[in-house]
């Protein structure tokens, strides 16, 4: 998908900034996960990660994601 930015945006922004600021969008709107929105923004996840926290945004770590995060690490110390 190409995406055309008005004038004002397309002169202020680099092509890198403004998909940053898209992947931004979709993860806070829940419409993209950590992973996709690393890959729209041309960034690791580690490196997503570090911008969403430059930019104090949290990332969607809840009770549920936690415990199922404990489980894996459970099944892989058991081995």
């Amino acid at each position: 998908m190409e995406l055309t930015l008005p004038k004002p945006l397309s002169e202020r922004l680099s092509r890198e900034e403004a998909a940053l600021h898209l992947a931004i969008g979709l993860f806070v709107a829940e419409e993209a996960t950590l992973g996709q929105a690393a890959q729209v923004a041309g960034k690791s996840q580690a490196d997503f990660l570090r911008e969403l926290g430059r930019r104090q945004i949290p990332t969607h770590y809840g009770m549920q994601e936690l415990v199922a995060d404990l489980q894996v690490i459970e099944s892989l110390a058991a081995r």
